[in-house]
């Protein structure tokens, strides 16, 4: 992963970040260190040295990091155990494998997909169609596939 910039970020920029947040916004406590990494694909913002939030399109939302160390309230998709394996390698997730989606997911939507068995996250990534559709179709993609186990952001050192 190509870091290009690393600094800390100003408390007004931080407040903001954790108002986009929404859902997530515990993910930043009260004393902590933020810094903002400009890197590639996406932006990160480190909390306490630990990549736990990434912009997209400017918009933060958790990290799988991130999301291990706060409860997924929103945006979260149920796939089973067949498709991990094919997730965790980088694939986009097929409608067939979806068991369950938060019905408010609208296309374009940022979304982490949990395993069924489990309830743990094993990719982030943007829903292609609505949450109910996920559910409801047997062919075809429903999410892309934007950072899972192992890839760059994951294992990124700091």
């Amino acid at each position: 992963m190509k870091v290009k910039r690393r600094y800390h970020l100003k408390k007004r920029e931080a407040k903001k970040i954790k108002e986009g947040l929404a859902d997530y916004s515990d993910l930043i406590p009260e004393k902590a260190i933020i810094e903002f990494l400009e890197a590639e694909p996406y932006p990160l913002i480190l909390i306490d040295g630990e990549p736990l939030i990434m912009l997209v399109d400017n918009k933060p939302f958790p990290t799988l990091k991130g999301a291990l160390k706060t409860s997924i309230k929103s945006n979260r998709v149920i796939v089973d155990m067949g498709a991990v394996k094919f997730l965790t390698n980088g694939a986009d997730v097929m409608s067939p494998g979806i068991v369950d989606a938060d019905p408010k997911i609208k296309k374009g939507d940022l979304v982490i997909v949990v395993d069924e068995k489990y309830k743990k996250p094993i990719t982030i990534g943007v829903s292609l169609i609505d949450g109910p559709s996920m559910v409801k179709n047997r062919k075809g993609k429903a999410i892309k596939n934007i950072h899972y186990i192992g890839d760059k952001i994951w294992n990124l050192k700091i």
